[in-house]
């Protein structure tokens, strides 16, 4: 059962009434974690701007603050899922109470937005990949535009002159170290390393990659496990009570068979749980 559920009865009502607490003291810290502070970065086409983001470490501080004063639950690990544009930061626990089980989700879900570094190497890295790709792509138009007629000539150059377009083919397609040797000759006098200008440009961009900045946003809002899945922005708590059945649990339970040792000690955990959610 998902604490908030609407119930007539009493000891719900409470538990209700305890999850509303918990969820207005849960939403200003995470709002006071994630505010946005103003960094310099650079666009694509190396306008230089200002950004808002804030820090995701801060906040999964928090829920480790948390889960390191949640002494007596079984904790989950806080984690940060790694997809590039929507990540979440989350952590669960539960505790035992009787044959019942209450559970807690923690959540903050954002966007993220790549941008490079505010600095000069960007730049001298972007214009020496336009120059690599003009050039390459220039030689590799002329090759294509006219590569029959210029691997004929080459092959009469190194002696073979009986070569027709279909021999050309069959010859091509059965010998590789005889297709490439051609091919050598060829890039040898267009005075292109095709090979190493590939070797550059791999290095060009993984250096571009490792100048890239993330920047982070969500929204200081509630949200709700259907909200989450579908990625908006924002945060997540949600707490459930189970009743616990032959190792299963069974989210629809008839509260007035409850011991009242074990609905005090329900409402102790939450309590608990308010106060670490404040003061962490």
């Amino acid at each position: 059962m998902r604490l908030g559920s609407r119930s007539s009865n009493e000891f719900i009502q409470l538990l209700n009434e305890k999850n509303d607490s918990i969820r207005k003291s849960y939403l200003p810290k995470i709002t006071d974690l994630t505010k946005m502070a103003d960094v310099k970065v650079m666009m694509g086409d190396s306008t230089i701007t200002e950004q808002k983001t804030f820090d995701p470490k801060k906040v999964s501080d928090y829920f480790q603050r948390i889960n390191n004063s949640l002494k007596k639950w079984s904790l989950q690990d806080v984690s940060v899922t790694n997809n590039q544009d929507v990540r979440r930061i989350f952590t669960k626990f539960e505790i035992s109470e009787g044959n019942y089980l209450l559970s807690g989700h923690l959540s903050l879900q954002f966007h993220v937005l790549l941008y490079y570094k505010p600095v000069q190497r960007v730049i001298d890295c972007q214009k020496d990949l336009s120059e690599i790709i003009d050039l390459t792509k220039n030689q590799q138009e002329n090759f294509s535009d006219n590569s029959d007629q210029i691997v004929l000539e080459k092959l009469k150059e190194m002696g073979y002159k009986d070569f027709d377009h279909q021999k050309l083919f069959e010859v091509f397609y059965e010998n590789d170290d005889f297709r490439e040797k051609v091919f050598a000759e060829i890039q040898k006098d267009a005075g292109v390393d095709f090979q190493e200008l590939s070797e550059k440009k791999s290095k060009l961009l993984s250096e571009l990659d490792s100048l890239l900045v993330e920047t982070y946003q969500t929204s200081n809002v509630l949200i709700d496990d259907p909200r989450l899945v579908s990625g908006e922005e924002g945060c997540l708590l949600t707490l459930d009570l189970e009743f616990v059945k032959n190792g299963n649990r069974e989210g629809v339970f008839d509260p007035r068979k409850m011991s009242d040792s074990v609905k005090e000690n329900i409402l102790n955990h939450l309590s608990e749980l308010e106060k670490i959610i404040q003061t962490s």
